[in-house]
């Protein structure tokens, strides 16, 4: 529960501690006197969007500090944990607005993010505000409410998943069918092509070898004149091969009679006699290679225009024609391999479907349960409203499983009759003004009491009502009290009277410097002797110079 605000200069709070207990808290005082900017302090500190605008004028900053006493077993626990946030024997919630438009959050003395502040402080506090009679009436969220009143929020969520995952898995089936389709559309084409392809069968760096043949095919006849005229050179007679051949055979003659002198000279035209031979053997290799017919540059043509032909249609490099081949070839067979796939995934979308349609069915008979039941509990409160005639229904219109949505299969809204023998139709449209507000008065009880949060705060939830259905109002407000900590804001004496603690709010003019200000005070009302009293709120110690206002009845 609540156990403390402290605000620092936020609007025309400068200074203000309160202390809460629990039981029902009546907050009251004249319009204008600063309940909504409690309000508003207070959900600055639980996650409220920061305007700079709510820092009092004058100042650099406000501050506003909530504390809060957790039962052992909160859920809260483990979210905190989980944010290593540490807890000792409070969770202290701060939130600093400056006034140049930025805040910072902190839990515990930690820093946190406005939405991790947020999350927490939905867990803890619900605020049931002048203003969600829209929420109550709009049809749109009546589906949520049951949701939340029969604990099926995490069911719903379920369904959404499913929902999700179905389409997901539907929507992966159509994409391959599709690529299927066009893959069977262009498969002819492929099939022509690869005809093509293998009937050339590119090799890589086949391109380069054939330009190279060509140019020396090309260049053949001069060629091989000139390694004719080398070869004629180094063999024959009467060539510098044949004489040396000569020399070298008279010298190896006279080498025993003269000596190493004619040794090494023999050694050395050995020498050249053996580079010549080399050389006449490359000579004769080079004309063998280069000997060919006119037939075979036609040839070598023929396949090198034909590739590159080949490689232009297709718009790839002519190295590439053999990856395109493969390429080609994959999508063939890929084709009957995706006709298991596509069976496959036709199997996945028809599984998620029936997964989906089977959370959706077990929701729908749940949520027409909880409906039931939420139905008795407002009928309940109706009497004391002075509704004893009427009928709230919660309308389920389940559709057919092809209409379903991420919400499951139920359409709901809130529907009422006010006059016996009537039949009950939308609440918005059957009900009039007062009953409309007394209808969502018994909502905002029945739907508070299955909150999860430890505290309730109503915003003037006897607005616009008086007599005995303001007492009725007050009584259901203390009922809920004695479950959670309820704090009420109220113009109205029959609820403030039920209260276990009263805070009176109101203005008090200051002077300054800037001349006359005015400032929200916090005062508590003081019990009368043998009325019950419980210290459930308490205000901050008055200041010297600014005593707190004294003690009124509301």
């Amino acid at each position: 529960m609540l156990a403390a605000l402290s605000i620092r200069d936020i609007v025309l709070i400068d200074k203000l501690d309160l202390a809460f207990g629990a039981g029902l808290s009546a907050l009251t005082g004249e319009t204008g006197a600063g309940k909504s900017i409690l309000l508003d302090a207070f959900s600055l500190a639980i996650g409220a969007r920061g305007d700079a605008s709510l820092v009092r004028r004058g100042a650099e900053q406000g501050q506003v500090t909530a504390t809060f006493e957790l039962a052992p077993d909160h859920p809260i626990l483990a979210l905190l944990a989980g944010n290593d946030i540490a807890l000792e024997d409070a969770l202290i919630l701060r939130r600093v607005q400056g006034a140049d438009g930025r805040s910072r959050a902190s839990s515990n003395d930690t820093s946190v993010s406005v939405q991790l502040l947020r999350q927490v402080g939905q867990a803890l506090v619900e605020i049931h505000g002048q203003h969600d009679e829209r929420a109550l009436i709009d049809p749109s969220g009546h589906r949520d409410l049951v949701d939340a009143f029969g604990g099926l929020s995490g069911d719903a969520k379920q369904v959404e998943a499913l929902y999700d995952a179905w389409l997901v898995a539907d929507a992966a089936r159509g994409r391959h069918e599709s690529e299927i389709a066009a893959t069977r559309a262009n498969a002819d084409y492929v099939a022509h092509a690869l005809e093509e392809l293998r009937a050339l069968n590119p090799e890589a760096g086949e391109e380069e070898a054939l330009a190279e043949k060509r140019q020396l095919m090309m260049n053949a006849e001069k060629i091989a004149a000139d390694l004719n005229e080398a070869l004629d050179a180094l063999q024959g007679e009467g060539t510098a091969g044949a004489r040396l051949a000569s020399a070298l055979r008279r010298i190896e003659r006279q080498a025993a009679s003269g000596g190493a002198l004619l040794t090494g000279v023999a050694e050395a035209l050995e020498r050249v006699m053996t580079e010549t031979n080399t050389a006449r053997d490359k000579l004769e290799e080079a004309l063998a290679a280069i000997a060919f017919e006119p037939v075979d540059l036609e040839r070598a043509e023929e396949r090198l225009f034909g590739l590159r032909a080949l490689a232009r249609k297709h718009r790839v490099p002519v190295d590439g024609l053999p990856a395109l081949t493969a390429r080609l070839e994959a999508e063939l067979a890929a084709l009957d391999t995706s006709e298991g796939r596509a069976a496959e995934l036709a199997e996945q979308a028809k599984a998620a479907r029936k997964a989906y349609e089977a959370a959706a069915l077990a929701l729908s008979k749940a949520r027409a349960k909880a409906a039931k039941k939420l139905d008795a509990e407002v009928a309940n409160e109706l009497a004391p409203l002075k509704l004893d005639k009427a009928r709230f229904v919660t309308h389920i219109d389940t559709v057919d499983m092809a209409e379903g949505g991420p919400s499951g299969i139920d359409r709901v809204a809130f529907w009422v009759a006010t006059n016996p023998g009537t039949e009950p139709g939308p609440m918005m449209k059957v009900a009039s003004g007062g009953e409309l507000a007394r209808f969502i008065l018994a909502l905002k009880v029945v739907l508070a009491a299955r909150g999860s949060a430890p505290t309730l705060i109503f915003d003037e939830a006897d607005s616009g009502v008086g007599g005995a259905t303001a007492s009725a109002i007050g009584e259901r407000l203390a009922g809920l009290a004695a479950k959670v900590q309820v704090l009420a804001v109220t113009h109205a004496p029959q609820v403030a009277a039920l209260a276990d603690g009263h805070l009176m709010i109101a203005k008090e003019a200051m002077h300054g410097p800037e001349g006359e200000t005015m400032a929200t005070r916090v005062a508590v009302l003081e019990a009368r002797t043998g009325a019950r009293r419980s210290p459930a709120c308490w205000p901050a110690r008055p200041s010297p110079t600014r005593p707190a206002p004294p003690p009124t009845a509301s």
